[in-house]
C-alpha cells in the first residue's frame, strides 16, 4: 500500500518538475540572448562594398554593433576638417567602444558618443561649431543617413552653446533639413542603414526617446573599402 501511494505521489510531481525545468531552459535561454557579444568583425562584404580594418587614420569607418550589425560611414564633408579630425582621434582612441546608443527618436535620429550614456557627458575636449550660424559655411544637408555632431542646445544661441560639440554625434534617420546651417554634419551612412533602422525601431520609454534597452555599440574602426564590381 505505501509502496502504491509513493508512486502515485512521483506520478503527480512529475509534471510540476518538468514544468521547472522547462522554465529555467527559457530563463537560460533568454539571459545567453540578452549577453550576445559577437568577435570584432574585421573584414566582409556589405551592400556591395569590401572592408577591411586599418590601423591607418581613414576617411572611412565601421561601426560595430554588439548584435553584429554594420553601419559604414564615410567622412566627407571638406567644410568640417575640426570636426572630422576630432572623430578621427576618438576613433582612433577607441573612445566609442562599448557606448551606446542613449537617444533614439524614430523618423528623426539615433543618437550615441555619451560616456554616461544619458546625453550628459562628452570627451575632454569641445570643438568649434562648423555650421553656418557660427559663421561656417557647410553644404551638407541633415537627409536621411547623415552623420552631425549634437551639441548643448540649439536655444540661447551662445558662443558657448555653439562650440559645446565633442564626441556626441548622431546619424539622421529621415529627413530633417530644418537642421541645416544649426549643426555640423560631417558624413554619411553608405552602407548598413538597414541597421539604423533597426535602432531607431528600438523600444522606448515614455519620453519618446530614452529607448528600454540601450543598443550597444561593440567598436568603431577605420577601415579600407573597395567598391564590388
Amino acid at each position: 500500500m505505501k509502496r502504491k501511494l509513493l508512486i502515485i505521489l512521483l506520478l503527480l510531481l512529475c509534471p510540476i518538475i518538468l514544468s521547472s525545468c522547462d522554465k529555467k531552459e527559457e530563463k537560460n535561454e533568454s539571459e545567453e540572448e540578452e549577453q550576445i557579444v559577437t568577435e570584432e568583425i574585421t573584414e566582409g562584404e556589405i551592400e556591395g562594398y569590401k572592408f577591411k580594418e586599418t590601423d591607418e587614420i581613414t576617411n572611412r569607418v565601421k561601426i560595430q554593433m554588439q548584435d553584429g550589425s554594420i553601419i559604414l560611414i564615410v567622412l566627407s564633408n571638406s567644410d568640417t576638417p575640426i570636426t572630422i579630425a576630432n572623430f578621427q582621434k576618438l576613433v582612433s582612441e577607441h573612445f566609442y567602444d562599448g557606448l551606446t546608443f542613449h537617444r533614439i527618436m524614430k523618423n528623426f535620429m539615433i543618437q550615441t558618443g555619451d560616456p554616461n550614456g544619458n546625453g550628459t557627458g562628452g570627451s575632454d575636449e569641445e570643438i568649434k561649431g562648423e555650421f553656418k550660424l557660427n559663421g561656417v559655411e557647410n553644404n551638407l544637408s541633415h537627409t536621411r543617413g547623415v552623420v552631425s555632431m549634437a551639441r548643448r542646445g540649439a536655444n540661447p544661441d551662445t558662443e558657448e552653446t555653439m562650440n559645446s560639440a565633442s564626441s556626441q554625434f548622431f546619424i539622421v534617420h529621415a529627413d530633417s533639413t530644418y537642421l541645416d546651417g544649426n549643426y555640423a554634419a560631417f558624413g554619411k551612412v553608405f552602407a548598413g542603414m538597414d541597421t539604423v533602422d533597426k535602432i531607431a525601431d528600438t523600444e522606448v520609454g515614455s519620453d519618446g526617446q530614452t529607448p528600454i534597452k540601450k543598443p550597444v555599440i561593440k567598436s568603431i574602426r577605420f577601415i579600407e573599402v573597395e567598391k564590388v564590381a
